[in-house]
């Protein structure tokens, strides 16, 4: 499929570039799309949620009452589960949620959440830009001129360049990765997908393995 090249002002530059059919035009994958968005979501988890069990009560383990004759429930010490102050039963410990994933099973869910985008028209090639410092007045200019400053963007970058990313750090609705920083949760997260010219030749390459 083609798709025309806009300057950071937004017109069109008279050229056009290709996108790869095997990359921007397969048909989804939901399942992949899915297991790839809930690995990452798992990452995002600190896993440090902790409540202390019978053993790890502070508090006395002497009989709090004979065994028998009371007309009530036999109990060992006050850290019983049942009691208010007690240990809790099965409680959470820390752990990790990661998870494996195959590499061929995470390229298919980025191929896939990328002919998503594509399919919806929410695809925009942008030729390589940058600032000479960190602006973030320019970079709204930049999301003004595409129509962006409403929606939810993500900028893909060939290379890491540190005055655009510095330029769009303090807005909440657009962010700025590498090519080689993307996920699928990014992709699927953004309203619009911005790729810039550099970026093609790497997320094809990438994907095309």
């Amino acid at each position: 499929m083609e798709a025309k090249v806009l300057d950071f002002n937004g017109k069109d530059t008279g050229r056009k570039v290709q996108l790869s059919d095997s990359v921007f035009g397969i048909e989804p994958n939901n399942h992949a799309v899915y297991l790839d968005v809930k690995q990452y979501l798992a990452n995002q988890r600190q896993g440090t949620h902790k409540a202390k069990e019978r053993a790890e009560v502070a508090g006395s383990t002497r009989k709090i009452k004979k065994q028998k004759g009371t007309g009530t429930a036999r109990a060992g010490s006050a850290k019983n589960p049942l009691f208010k102050g007690g240990g809790t039963v099965f409680g959470p410990r820390p752990r990790s949620y990661s998870f494996k994933l195959n590499k061929s099973l995470k390229r298919l869910a980025r191929k896939s959440a990328f002919s998503i985008k594509a399919k919806e028209a929410n695809i925009i090639v942008l030729e390589d830009f940058n600032f000479e410092t960190p602006n973030t007045k320019n970079f709204i200019n930049v999301l003004k001129a595409l129509e962006l400053e409403n929606k939810k963007s993500l900028f893909v970058l060939g290379d890491t360049n540190k005055n655009v990313y510095l330029s769009s750090r303090n807005l909440k609705g657009s962010s700025v990765v590498s090519s080689l920083e993307l996920s699928t949760y990014a992709i699927l997260n953004a309203n619009n997908l911005v790729l810039l010219e550099s970026s093609l030749e790497i997320i094809e390459e990438n994907l095309s393995k």
